[in-house]
C-alpha cells in the first residue's frame, strides 16, 4: 500500500539532506555535495513488506513554491498522508517561510484534509545546547497555534545527532496500520523473555518501528542513538562486502543482543539478567520469529485490501493474501534453584 508524503520547505532548509541519510544510506558530511532539488524528486520507499512511501521531495525554490499553489494544486495536495515541512531556524525571512507553510496547509485543508501533519525545526546543532529546547519550544507553540484548525507535531533536529531518527521514527511510526498489533506482541515478547527492553527495527533504515519497555531508563534518547549507531556499522560493514547479521553486547550492567527477526525487520533485545546465555536468546528470537513474521503477513494482505478501493495516482504495489498470525510458544528461560 502507498502512503504520499510531502516533504516541503524552503530552499537550502535540509530536506534532501535529511531524505538521503534516513533512505539512502549517505553519512552527514557526504550530504554537503548534494545539489539543490529541482522542481518534485519523487522515490518511492519500501518499508514492512507492503508499505512503501511514495516520496515527494518538492523544491523550494520561489518559482516552484509558487506553482505548487497553482498550476500544480491539485497534484501535489491530492491524496496526501502525511505533510513534512522543514524549517531551518537560521532563516533569514521566516514571514515567508511561515507563508508558504500556511499555503500548504490550505491546500491540504481542502485536498487531504486527514493528512497527518509534521514541522521539523532543522539545523538545530546550530543553537548552544542549553538554549535549544527554550527555543524550540517557542517554535512549536507558534506552529501549532499557525496550523489550526489542522494538528501539528513538531520536531527539532540535525543530521548530525540522533534527534533525526526520533523524527522520522515517530512518522513512519503513525504510517503502520496495525502497529498497535505489533506492540501487544512485542509486550508479550517481553515478558516471556524477562527482557529489560525490546525494541523493533526496519531492516533497511534502522528507524524504530515499535517497543516494549518493563524497567525505566534515564536516557530517552538511547533508541535513536542505537538507530545512528547500527546503521554507521552497516555502512562499514558494506564497505568491505560483509553483511551485519548479529551484534551482542555484554558489560557489567546489562546484555545485549540485536538480531534480523523478519524479512524486514531486526530485534534489539536488552537484559539486565547478564547470566542469560546466547544460546537461549536465539531459541527464544527463532520461535518467536514465526509469529512476527504471520502478523507482517497479515497486515500486507489487510493492506492490500485497502489498497485496491484507493485511486492513487502511482502505479499499484504487487502483495500476496495471506493467512493470519499463529502464535508460537516461545522457550522461557529456567531460573536456577537451590
Amino acid at each position: 500500500m502507498k502512503k504520499k508524503v510531502l516533504l516541503m520547505g524552503k530552499s537550502g532548509t535540509g530536506k534532501t539532506s535529511m531524505r538521503s541519510i534516513i533512505f539512502a544510506n549517505y553519512i552527514a558530511r557526504d550530504t554537503r555535495r548534494l545539489g539543490a532539488t529541482i522542481d518534485v524528486e519523487h522515490s518511492h520507499v519500501k518499508l514492512l513488506g507492503n508499505l512503501t512511501l511514495n516520496l515527494w521531495d518538492c523544491g523550494g525554490q520561489g518559482a516552484f513554491m509558487e506553482n505548487y499553489f497553482t498550476s500544480q494544486r491539485e497534484n501535489i495536495f491530492r491524496n496526501v498522508e502525511v505533510l513534512i515541512y522543514v524549517f531551518d531556524f537560521e532563516s533569514r525571512d521566516m514571514n515567508l517561510e511561515i507563508a508558504y507553510y500556511q499555503s500548504c496547509l490550505e491546500a491540504i485543508l481542502t485536498r487531504s484534509s486527514d493528512a497527518k501533519i509534521f514541522c521539523l525545526i532543522h539545523k538545530m546543532d546550530l543553537i548552544a545546547e542549553d538554549h535549544r529546547e527554550m527555543y524550540f519550544k517557542e517554535r512549536e507553540e507558534d506552529l501549532i497555534l499557525l496550523s489550526k484548525p489542522l494538528e501539528c507535531k513538531c520536531f527539532k533536529t540535525s543530521i548530525w545527532d540522533e534527534t533525526l531518527y526520533k523524527a522520522w521514527s515517530s512518522i513512519v511510526y503513525m504510517l503502520i496500520p496495525n502497529v498497535k498489533d505489533v506492540e501487544n506482541s512485542l509486550n508479550q515478547f517481553s515478558d516471556i523473555l524477562e527482557a529489560d527492553e525490546v525494541l523493533l527495527f526496519e531492516r533497511a533504515t534502522f528507524l524504530v518501528i515499535a517497543h516494549s519497555q518493563r524497567s525505566s531508563n534515564t536516557d530517552i534518547h538511547r533508541f535513536e542513538k542505537i538507530s545512528n549507531i547500527i546503521k554507521q556499522f552497516k555502512l562499514s560493514c558494506s564497505k568491505i562486502g560483509a553483511q551485519f547479521k548479529f551484534m551482542e553486547v555484554r558489560n557489567s550492567t546489562f546484555a545485549c543482543f540485536i538480531d534480523v527477526f523478519t524479512p524486514n525487520t531486526y530485534v534489539c533485545i536488552v537484559m539486565s539478567n547478564r547470566s542469560i546465555s546466547t544460546t537461549m536468546i536465539s531459541i527464544n528470537i527463532n520461535n518467536g520469529r514465526k509469529h512476527f513474521e504471520e502478523l507482517e503477513k497479515a497486515t500486507n494482505s489487510k493492506d492490500q485490501q485497502a489498497s485496491n478501493a484507493i485511486n492513487d495516482e502511482s502505479s499499484s504495489v504487487s502483495s500476496s493474501s495471506h493467512q493470519g498470525p499463529q502464535q508460537q510458544q516461545l522457550v522461557k528461560k529456567k531460573k536456577n534453584r537451590r
